[in-house]
Parts: structure tokens; sequence; C-alpha cells
């Protein structure tokens, strides 16, 4: 015979259990009002006008743009709550435009209907143009309330139709503080959170979990039901506890997005202003996050003759060294001649003579098109070349008094002499810039007597 299905006392199926159990704790613990949302205080702080409208069921179409675990599904479903309008969700990862069209079907038929929608597009960016075109239509008509959400910056990846539909408003990464007030919530919540548990957790373990979290709320609770279930029913989580589940955590880094770039520059920049502890931090930064050590070694590279210069010949060398050793040892030896290398960048004398003398050399080559070599300093190899005037007037510097010939231009006739490169008061160059200044005086001077003797 076979089994019967069991029963509760009730009369219920005790398969027919609360699913609310079985979902993790961030989504039980998800915010149910504007009151419970932590952080983001500049939006959504009384008085607000994004939440003044909210407030109101005033809502528009919007891109919200912040890190992971910010708030922003929250945000969206709140949304749809305070405006009492249908939440539908899709994924640009998951979804393809015969998904949209469905969904943006369903959402005129509710519009006929006298309901609106609030259309949540997770990862927007990752959709084409002609994917986020297909919205554009139905936010015009109001068919639908767009909200999209995207780690990146959309001024890159969203088309510009689209963004001139929405408002885009910025999150924030939640501050340690501010998660650490939602783990309290979801240790003190019996009905959604781990109120039932009986846990204990000393509060400086509780805010390594904060802290851990990198701004993220979501990771935040994940990692405490990580923690509570190691503890068990009534247990304690200790700090052996704490060190387990944190052992393999990663902070945030995007290997191509904007916050990649966000910290080259930081890291180029501060190796310009020459804070070498700062440089050290970025530098330490990007490693810890899996950039590639052979990227970073390539830019620091282009600090030291972009930056650097010849204020301090060195550093190239010292750059292509380190370069060396790296592609030699490898992480984590490798390492740290990538850090001796930013902090003497970082510390060394800077100029930027060089660089910007070679962009001025360029804009000439632009402006003065293709020049003619000079006669005196072409090559003449052959007997026709030397009767056609190759090489006449040449004047062999090293025969020169000085060694230098200064009354010889280098320079296309119809572009007469130019200056350059402007060595700076630093480093080496203090002396290379003395050196010049005499030599450029007395060859202007030496052009100028052979002009005015040319003329007699």
């Amino acid at each position: 015979m076979p089994r019967s299905r069991p029963s509760r006392a009730d009369g219920g199926d005790l398969l027919q259990v609360d699913r609310s159990a079985m979902r993790p704790l961030a989504e039980r613990m998800r915010p149910a009002t504007l009151d419970e949302m932590v952080g983001q205080r500049r939006l959504l702080t009384e008085g607000t006008a994004l939440r003044t409208a909210v407030e109101a069921g005033k809502i528009h179409s919007m891109v919200l743009w912040g890190p992971p675990g910010c708030g922003k599904t929250t945000l969206a479903l709140l949304l749809s709550h305070y405006a009492d309008a249908e939440f539908k969700a899709i994924s640009a990862v998951l979804s393809g435009l015969p998904d949209v069209r469905q969904v943006l079907a369903e959402a005129a038929h509710r519009f006929d209907g006298g309901r609106r929608t609030v259309l949540f597009v997770d990862e927007v960016h990752r959709f084409n143009k002609t994917q986020q075109d297909a919205f554009l239509p139905h936010i015009e008509r109001g068919t639908i309330v767009f909200v999209g959400a995207t780690t990146e910056n959309p001024s890159f990846e969203l088309n510009s139709a689209l963004l001139s539909r929405c408002r885009v408003h910025v999150m924030e990464p939640v501050s340690p503080d501010d998660i650490l007030a939602s783990l309290h919530r979801a240790l003190a919540d019996a009905d959604r959170g781990l109120g039932d548990r009986g846990l204990r957790i000393a509060e400086d373990l509780l805010r390594l979990i904060a802290v851990a979290a990198d701004g993220d709320v979501r990771r935040a609770l994940t990692l405490l039901e990580i923690a509570a279930e190691l503890a068990g029913e009534g247990g304690e989580v200790n700090a052996g506890t704490i060190e387990q589940v944190l052992a393999d955590r990663t902070r945030r880094f995007d290997k191509g997005g904007e916050q990649f770039y966000d910290q080259i520059s930081a890291l180029h920049k501060c190796v310009r202003s020459s804070n070498p502890d700062a440089a050290l931090y970025w530098l330490a930064r990007m490693l810890d996050g899996g950039c590639d050590p052979g990227y970073l070694a390539r830019r620091m590279t282009r600090m030291a003759v972009e930056d650097v210069g010849l204020a301090d010949p060195r550093a190239l060398q010292m750059a292509v060294d380190a370069w060396d050793t790296y592609d030699r040892l490898g992480s984590p030896e490798g390492d740290l001649a990538l850090a001796q290398l930013v902090i003497y960048l970082a510390s060394t004398a800077k100029s930027n003579a060089g660089y910007m003398a070679f962009n001025q050399a360029r804009r000439d080559v632009r402006e003065y098109g293709t020049q003619d070599v000079p006669l005196h300093i072409r090559n003449a190899p052959t007997r026709l070349m030397k009767e056609l005037g190759y090489g006449t007037g040449y004047q062999y510097d090293h025969d020169a008094e000085g060694g230098i010939a200064l009354d010889q231009t280098g320079f296309p006739d119809a572009m007469g002499e130019r200056v350059y490169y402007q060595p700076v008061a630093r480093g080496m160059e203090i002396k290379l810039k003395d050196k010049l200044d005499a030599l450029r005086a007395a060859r202007a001077e030496a052009i100028r007597k052979a002009c005015e003797a040319g003329d007699d």
C-alpha cells in the first residue's frame, strides 16, 4: 500500500511549509519600507526630492547606478509598493529581446486596465542598443515606469536616447556603521531574521563582518547567516567562526569596468603628486583585486617616462628592471619589485618636459606636413647627390669651436628654429637646463649674425 502524505494537526499538508524560511537571510531581511533601508542618506533622507516623490506615489523612470548590495533592487521594489504598481523584474544577463517584448506587452495590457507597472531591469548595461531602444516608446507613453540598475557608468554604457528619458540616481556603497545596523536588525528580528536562534556574537566580531562586506549589505547578511549556521541553534559566534567565514572574502574590483580605471588613475596621480604612501596603497588594492601585475608594470614604466622623465633617467631603467624581475619571479615575490618601483617613482624628482616637448614636435609635424630636409644636413652617399647640393655647407660639429656648429640649423627652412624641450629646475634637468639655456642663446645669436652676413 502506498504511504499517505503526512498532515499537520490543523489538517494542513506538512509539505506545504512556509517557503519564506527557505529563502536566504538577505532576501528575508529586504527592507519593506524606506525607513528600513540603510545608507543612501543623500537620496532618501526625510525631505529629499526622491523620498518625497516616492512617498507620494509620484514615481518616475530612472537609472540606479551603484555598487552591488547598495539597495538598487530594494529601492525598485519600494517604488512599486508606494505607488501601488505591479512590480516586474528582468535581468539583462538572462533575458533577450523576446522576453523584453513579452513583459512590455503585459505591461501595456495592464496599463489599459488602469494599473501601472514598475519594470526593473537588472544589469541594464548588458543590453545592446537595440534592446535598450525597445523600452523607449513604452517609457514615453507611461506604459512602464522604467528602473534600470547598473554597476557601470551609465554615460558610457547606456545610449543617450534612454538616458534622456530617465533620471540617473547615484547610489553609494553602504558604510560599515549602516551595515552594522542592518546586522543588528537581522539578529533581533524573530519573524524574518535570526531572532529566534538565540545566537550570541560580540559587537567587535559583528563589526568585522560589517567591514568585510565592503559596502555590500547583501554580502554582510550572507556572511552572518553562514556564521549562524556554523554556530548552531543557541550557539555562540566566536572569533574562530568569524575567521572561517571571512577566510576567502574578496574586495570589490572590476577588472574591466570603471572602478578599474578609477584605481589606476588614482595610482598614476599619486605617483605624479609624489605621495609614495598613497601610491603604494593603490598598488596593493589593485594587486589584491586580481589586477594583472604585468599591466601594472607597463603602466609604471609609462609613469617613469611621462612623469619622471629626464629629471631622473634612472627611473626608466628601474621600471624595466622591476618588470623583468616580476616576469622572472611571479607573485608574490615579484610583487615586492613593483612595490619598490612605485615608492621610487613617487619619491624621486619629476618632469614632464620630455613628454610635452614630444607632443609639441608631433603637432608641428601635423601642421607643417612633409617638409624637405635642409640641403646641408641631407645624406650624400653618391656623386649625383653631391652635385645636387646634398650636404653642401654642412659643418662637422667636432671640428667647430666648442664642439658645436652654432650657426647651423636643424629644422626645415619653412619652420625656422623651434624650442620644444623646456627642462624644469628639478633633479638632473637642472644641469640640462643650464646647458641648454646657454646653448640656445648662443645658437640664436650665431644664426642672427649669419643671416646678417648673408644679407650683406
